[in-house]
Parts: C-alpha cells; structure tokens; sequence
C-alpha cells in the first residue's frame, strides 16, 4: 500500500502557518485569436499543465455564468484565456483534447462540463488530484489545503468569488487565477515521486 509520508490532513490553523507562495512566472493574458495562437503554439509543446477555471460567482439559484476564465500553465509560464472574448477555437480545442498533453486540476469533472457548454468536443488527457491524493490516502481534497499537505506552503483564495468576467481582470485575480493552475502542475510533479511514475 502506497501512502504519502507526510500529513495526509491539515487543519485551517495549520495552513494559516505555513509561508504564502504564489505563481512567479510570466502571466498572459489571451483575449484575442492572434494571442490564442501564440499561447497554442506554446502549450502544444508542453507534456503537462496545470489545468483551471473561473466562472463568475451566482449567489440565486436561479442564476448561470458560463466560464469565464480557462487557465493553463506549466513552471514558467501562466495563460489565462478569457473566454468571453476569444471563445474555444479549434487550436485551443485541439489542446484540449489532446491526450498527449496532460492537463492537471482539481475536481475537473465539473470544470469539463462548464468548458464542455462552450465547446463541444471529447476532451481528454485530464487528471484529477483528487483521484491520487486518494490512492496516497490524502483525506484533504480541496485545492488550498492539498497545497499546503503536499508542498508545504499556503495559496490565497481571497480572489474566488470576484467578479471573472471584468473586461480587465485586476492584478490580484490574475495572480490568483495563475496560481491555481500551477499549483496543480507542481503538485502533479511531486505526486508522481511518491507514485514513482
């Protein structure tokens, strides 16, 4: 039985302890085709990519945002494509569901089904977190506390319920959304040592 060797659940009082890390790589804003293509001509090279989504919060029942916000990012670099303006083209699309690419999250079943309302075709080369943290007996499954469980350090989640579909996102949500798509990429790398994969 393979089990991670270190804590494998963490309290919000132990998290608050932990030193902050954000993504300090370069952050791109794609909000056009032509900065569509150029950020595809990049991630279609790349073997893994830490894999998200923001949509606008609802706070009625009765009230659905589309996704606003795709991000994909790898140690170095952070893509963060606004949807409203480019849409899924088909370079972005073929990304997407390339299973040679591996893109990696949290929970993606649902970030699948929103991207899935903007573009219709078969995705795949998705991993889920959760799906290994489970194999290594991690009981913390959300984002915040899987960081700091198994790389030691703490993300902010103070930008989760902004507003995603501002025609200028504010450097705070940039950050925040980059990180959340590293996060899951370093996360990924560090999972597999103790997989030995």
């Amino acid at each position: 039985m393979i089990t991670f060797p270190h804590k494998t659940i963490i309290s919000d009082e132990e998290i608050a302890l932990y030193p902050p890390q954000a993504f300090s790589g370069e952050i791109h804003i794609v909000n056009s085709h032509e900065a569509v293509r150029r950020a595809v001509d990049y991630l279609q090279h790349c073997t893994v990519l830490g894999f998200d989504t923001e949509t606008r919060p609802a706070f009625s029942k009765h009230v659905h945002y589309d996704v606003a916000l795709l991000q994909l990012s790898d140690d170095k670099h952070a893509f963060l494509f606004q949807l409203q303006k480019t849409g899924i083209p088909r370079n972005l699309a073929e990304v997407l569901a390339s299973p040679h690419v591996i893109k990696v999250g949290v929970a993606v079943h649902d970030d699948i089904k929103k991207l899935n309302e903007v573009c219709k075709r078969s995705m795949h080369g998705f991993v889920d977190l959760q799906t290994i943290a489970k194999q290594l007996h991690i009981e913390n499954m959300g984002l915040k506390k899987l960081a700091a469980i198994v790389l030691g350090f703490r993300i902010s989640k103070k930008q989760q319920t902004s507003n995603w579909e501002l025609h200028s996102l504010s450097s705070a949500q940039k950050l925040y959304a980059a990180t959340d798509a590293w996060v899951c990429y370093e996360m990924y790398r560090k999972l597999q040592e103790y997989l030995g994969t």
